[in-house]
């Protein structure tokens, strides 16, 4: 699915069978997700935890690793380990879970919208922490 300005990707979609993952640090994904959230309702796509809650990984469409370059994250590629269309689908990353499970959030995340909201959550977390 693509809508004006916004590349999306639907979860059904054969091409997101491989979708890449970007992961960030737990409190600046958190933040990122509530203003993704805040947007267009569709602006946020699945998006895993990792077993320790260390880390958010966002869901992006496949090729988004050749080109991902924002400080303080990575972006792989799941090496075909996409999602599956099972009712109950594992998350593509071992020793993961669903913050927001594809159904709830059936798009993968424009890495364009993304990037701005990590740059916008990082400028809070900075803002806040330096208030103490």
């Amino acid at each position: 699915m693509v809508e004006a300005g916004m590349e999306t990707t639907r979860i059904s979609d054969p091409p997101c069978a491989a979708c890449d993952v970007v992961t960030v640090p737990t409190r600046q994904g958190l933040e990122a997700v509530d203003i993704l959230r805040r947007g267009d309702g569709d602006a946020v796509g699945p998006v895993m935890h990792d077993d320790g809650c260390d880390t958010l990984g966002f869901v992006v469409p496949p090729g988004t690793a050749a080109a991902w370059d924002v400080p303080g994250s990575t972006c792989t590629e799941t090496a075909g380990r996409g999602l599956s269309l099972a009712p109950a689908p594992e998350p593509p990353v071992q020793g993961s879970d669903w913050l927001l499970p594809p159904g709830e959030a059936d798009l993968a995340t424009d890495p364009v919208v993304l990037r701005a909201a990590l740059g916008e959550a990082a400028r809070l977390i900075e803002a806040a922490d330096s208030c103490r």
